[in-house]
């Protein structure tokens, strides 16, 4: 039984390097791949926005010297990049994905519109809208956010690289414990580095929970809809 009927899933470009460092790992691609399909074989709708971390990120251009305009820039295109990437192998498996950006640039995707978007979800596509919000100084963050909102999602599914929310970084601090729930105030008031501020505040004001879980180990997807207790649930 799953716990949610349309889910906004945010999925860390990082990891879609994999154990190779860079790129995009064909491996970690068709775990993502079949975890969601099974999820729309199980009736959720299902929108993604994916990062482009393991690309190029806008704020690390600008730290070397990029402008940071220009850097954003080339962070909204390698999102675009993953955004096709997953979508040909959700394709491959037999489940029907549509890009979508937020900025024009077909024949690669089309550009993005709620009333269609939420057209493709009720007939069982996958809805991947990348591109971020369009904007530079905006990441991926706010971008899942808005389009959660926009999309009417039950829920954002966080997909990061650790199994929920901590007191501290668990990979830097090994005393660190986790949060089964705890609010967006909570967050707020204790410096922790969930998602950006203009995200959780988003979130906050509109009622979409999120829940943040380790999307890199197979299974997990199903798992955290099933209701399983294995993330932090952000409300």
């Amino acid at each position: 039984m799953m716990q949610y009927k349309r889910i906004l899933l945010k999925l860390s470009g990082e990891s879609l390097m994999g154990a190779q460092g860079h790129g995009i790992d064909s491996g970690r691609l068709n775990d993502y791949a079949e975890q969601i399909t099974d999820l729309v074989k199980n009736g959720v709708q299902v929108a993604i926005v994916i990062g482009g971390g393991n690309i190029f990120r806008g704020l690390s251009g600008a730290a070397a010297g990029f402008d940071r305009y220009k850097g954003d820039q080339m962070g909204m295109l390698a999102t675009v990049i993953n955004s096709l990437a997953l979508a040909s192998a959700l394709d491959g498996m037999g489940t029907r994905a549509r890009v979508m950006t937020a900025i024009r640039m077909e024949p690669v995707g089309e550009l993005y519109a709620q009333p269609k978007a939420i057209d493709a979800l009720n007939n069982g596509e996958v809805v991947i809208v990348s591109g971020g919000t369009g904007n530079p100084y905006f990441t991926t963050d706010t971008a899942s956010a808005l389009r959660g909102i926009e999309l009417k999602a039950d829920v954002m599914l966080k997909g990061t690289r650790v199994d929920g929310v901590y007191t501290a970084d668990p990979e830097k601090d090994p005393s660190a414990t986790k949060f089964d729930t705890i609010t967006f105030d909570e967050i707020y008031n204790k410096g922790l580095k969930v998602m950006d501020l203009t995200a959780t505040t988003m979130c906050k004001e509109n009622n979409l929970p999120v829940m943040v879980f380790n999307m890199d180990e197979k299974g997990n997807l199903l798992k955290v809809m099933s209701g399983d207790n294995i993330g932090t649930l952000v409300k």
